[in-house]
């Protein structure tokens, strides 16, 4: 078999494409055969070395689908043969085969083919634990959603609109706004040419909305404390701009403001957590109620290509590497 691998942290020129091999499961573990691999923006925090990998070098990658090959024992519910799908296994997604946590596995139901499933298990179960969990989203609340336009936004604005939710989407051109409002968004702001608080407090009547969705970060973060109305939530998920510098956090006190910088794996780090998103999350699919669109694929030999066009900014939605 043949994988991305990374021996010292960089430039998307830094994953390379390698042979390798992988053994029987052990106690505990699954072997999975790739048919699909989702690309996220974690994948770029772990190769530049943003965030720590647990050793190098490293194959990274934590979302899939594919076909279980062998289980090793003391695994029951998962079974050779069976399709699966991941979004919070330990890295290791970007190669033919792996061996992964059985516990991390979930079955793919019938309605949701293999490209889908890499495209929606990390992005559609972090919308999930934002809105659901989170933000505790109900009918009428005002939401504003940063990158509406990108592969978790797509997936979080249509869920939120299914929630009934009046929904403020931030993207960056005429085009990605489009899309954000064939996605979900009443109301859309292109940050290229107006300041977004200036859209969301014209939208909103002067009052803000109760939770911000913030993946930006540098760039965004005191902007989006300035849209919240009082009692109000920034979720910050990430940092595509770069890292938040440090604030005072008295500027929360003008409105009594709250602030959380959460991480999927700990909302999915239970078995039975991580079921009962995946079944929110495919339910809300198989409705029609979110539709998953890969708008682009790359081989996973190209990765590097797939991480340039990530981080410039070329892509939308969900994108998916071909082993």
């Amino acid at each position: 078999m043949k994988a991305i691998r990374v021996h010292q942290t960089g430039g998307p020129e830094v994953l390379r494409w390698e042979d390798g091999s992988v053994g029987e499961p052990g106690t505990g573990e699954a072997r999975v055969r790739h048919t699909a691999v989702g690309l996220n923006y974690v994948d770029v925090y772990y190769r530049t070395g943003l965030y720590k990998a647990p050793s190098l070098p490293f194959t990274p990658g934590s979302e899939a689908a594919g076909v279980v090959e062998a289980v090793g024992a003391g695994v029951t519910d998962i079974k050779a043969g069976m399709r699966v799908a991941y979004g919070s296994a330990p890295l290791g997604a970007y190669a033919h085969v792996r061996l992964a946590p059985a516990d991390r596995l979930v079955p793919l139901p019938e309605g949701i083919d293999d490209k889908a499933a890499a495209a929606v298990m990390l992005k559609g179960m972090t919308a999930h634990y934002l809105l659901l969990r989170i933000g505790r989203i109900q009918k009428g609340d005002r939401i504003l959603f940063h990158a509406a336009a990108g592969g978790v936004g797509l997936i979080a604005c249509q869920w939120a609109r299914a929630l009934g939710a009046v929904v403020i989407g931030t993207v960056g051109s005429d085009e990605k706004a489009e899309l954000a409002r064939a996605h979900g968004c009443q109301h859309v702001s292109v940050y290229t040419r107006e300041r977004f608080v200036d859209r969301v407090r014209d939208i909103t009547g002067g009052q803000g909305v109760r939770v911000v969705y913030d993946s930006v970060g540098k760039d965004t973060l005191l902007g989006s404390l300035d849209c919240l109305q009082t009692l109000g939530m920034v979720a910050l998920f990430g940092q595509s701009s770069g890292p938040v510098p440090s604030f005072d956090p008295a500027l929360l006190a003008r409105g009594s403001f709250f602030i959380t910088r959460p991480s999927l794996f700990h909302y999915v780090a239970a078995r039975e957590d991580l079921l009962s998103a995946a079944r929110a999350l495919f339910d809300v699919v198989l409705s029609g109620a979110v539709k998953v669109e890969v708008r682009q694929t790359y081989p996973l030999a190209e990765a590097a290509r797939a991480h340039r066009d990530l981080e410039a900014r070329r892509t939308t939605g969900s994108t998916v590497l071909l082993p």
